[in-house]
C-alpha cells in the first residue's frame, strides 16, 4: 500500500507541478488524469482507496492509519494548488482553500465507487462539472 501511494503522490506532484500553468488548469489536468484510471474497466490496481478503504479501515487499524496519512497528503497537495490559484487568480473558491480540497476528494472518491458500484463513468463526469463551479471555472 504504501509503494501505491508513493507512486500516486509522485504522478499527483508531476501533474500539479507543471510549469507555466494556471492552478485551475493543473487542477483540471489532474482530475482528467484521475478519470480514465477511475473508470469502469480500467480500475485495476489503479484504485486502491476506492477499492478497499472502507473495508481496511474496518479490519486493521494500522492500514486505517496508513490510508488516513495517504489520502491526507492527497487532499495536502489539493488545498495547495488551490491557495496557488487564488494567488494566480484562475480560482475563486467561498471558504478555505482546504475545506474546498476535503470536499473535492471526498465528492471524486464518492463518484469512483459509485461508478463502480454502476459501472457508468457518469458520476466522474458529474464531479468534473460540480468541481468546475465550486472553484469557479
Amino acid at each position: 500500500m504504501k509503494a501505491y501511494f508513493a507512486d500516486y503522490l509522485a504522478d499527483m506532484d508531476l501533474v500539479l507541478g507543471e510549469p507555466g500553468t494556471t492552478s485551475a488548469k493543473l487542477l483540471m489536468n489532474y482530475r482528467r488524469n484521475r478519470r480514465e484510471p477511475q473508470s469502469v474497466d480500467e480500475c485495476q490496481g489503479k484504485c486502491l482507496a476506492v477499492k478497499l478503504g472502507a473495508e481496511v479501515a474496518d479490519l486493521s487499524e494500522s492500514m486505517r492509519i496508513a490510508l488516513k496519512e495517504d489520502t491526507t497528503a492527497i487532499i495536502d497537495r489539493l488545498e495547495r494548488t488551490i491557495a496557488d490559484g487564488l494567488e494566480d487568480g484562475s480560482i475563486v473558491v467561498d471558504g478555505a482553500p482546504r475545506d474546498t480540497a476535503q470536499v473535492l476528494y471526498d465528492m471524486w472518491l464518492g463518484a469512483s465507487v459509485m461508478a463502480k458500484i454502476h459501472r457508468d463513468i457518469g458520476p466522474l463526469d458529474t464531479t468534473t462539472r460540480v468541481t468546475r463551479r465550486l472553484l469557479n471555472l
